[in-house]
């Protein structure tokens, strides 16, 4: 789903709000948590997931072309953690699409 496809679904299933005003929720929504995440705060939406900072240390690492040992610096990067209702509702639909899949080849004989 990228972003448009988000907007594009928020104006469908409330029909008070026209596209424009779909897209600036979606906007403002996703610059408050870039900039929350900036600012080093965590992010928590229950039964969704969290979003928070990760610190990689620094390391060495080496350039491909010279084989020369390079310091990499330290990096902060976003992670996301799946809260508890997001990890099961994801596995019941890989559980369902592959019981469905497994069904509908087993009618065919099995190869050896």
């Amino acid at each position: 789903m990228t972003r448009s496809d988000l907007v594009t679904r928020l104006a469908e299933r409330f029909g008070q709000l026209t596209q424009r005003d779909a897209e600036f929720a979606v906007k403002t929504i996703l610059d408050t948590m870039s900039e929350a995440l900036a600012k080093g705060h965590r992010i928590e939406i229950r039964g969704f997931g969290s979003f928070s900072i990760n610190r990689r240390p620094p390391r060495m690492g080496r350039n491909p072309r010279s084989g020369e040992q390079v310091l990499i610096p330290e990096k902060l990067v976003p992670h996301f953690k799946p809260g508890k209702a997001l990890r099961e509702g994801v596995d019941k639909v890989d559980t369902v699409t592959h019981a469905e899949t497994s069904a509908d080849h087993s009618d065919q004989p099995q190869k050896d």
